[in-house]
């Protein structure tokens, strides 16, 4: 935790987590584990956004979804049709202004949970 971060990681990575989860959950996907459940790939990727928007506040939503594809690109990640952890394809795996709009909700989302937690 830095001086200008009012909570941990940890906790802001929960909050974003838990809120993706519910949004996709509104779509109509309920594939989403609670933060409790998810593997460490899945808690170390929502760190890792926390981690980039609040060493880099002036990112917007596509810059959060290049650093999100990027850090999957380095995990051996794909462009898939489906969401596989073990076939390490996603259909998100595109660039910003190709995913369809309610998918770059999550961006706008997660980067505004951050901003509301990490800054005073």
């Amino acid at each position: 935790m830095t001086n200008e971060t009012r909570y941990d990681i940890d906790d802001i990575a929960k909050v974003c987590h838990e809120a993706n989860r519910a949004y996709c959950a509104a779509l109509g996907d309920l594939s989403q584990p609670a933060w409790s459940e998810a593997p460490d790939w899945q808690k170390s990727s929502a760190r890792a956004g926390v981690e980039f928007h609040i060493a880099n506040p002036g990112a917007g939503p596509e810059a959060s979804h290049e650093s999100w594809y990027a850090q999957k690109v380095a995990d051996g990640w794909v462009y898939g049709e489906t969401k596989d952890p073990e076939a390490k394809t996603h259909p998100c795996m595109v660039a910003f202004d190709l995913l369809p709009r309610e998918q770059q909700a999550k961006d706008f989302i997660f980067r505004s949970i951050v901003h509301a937690m990490a800054h005073d």
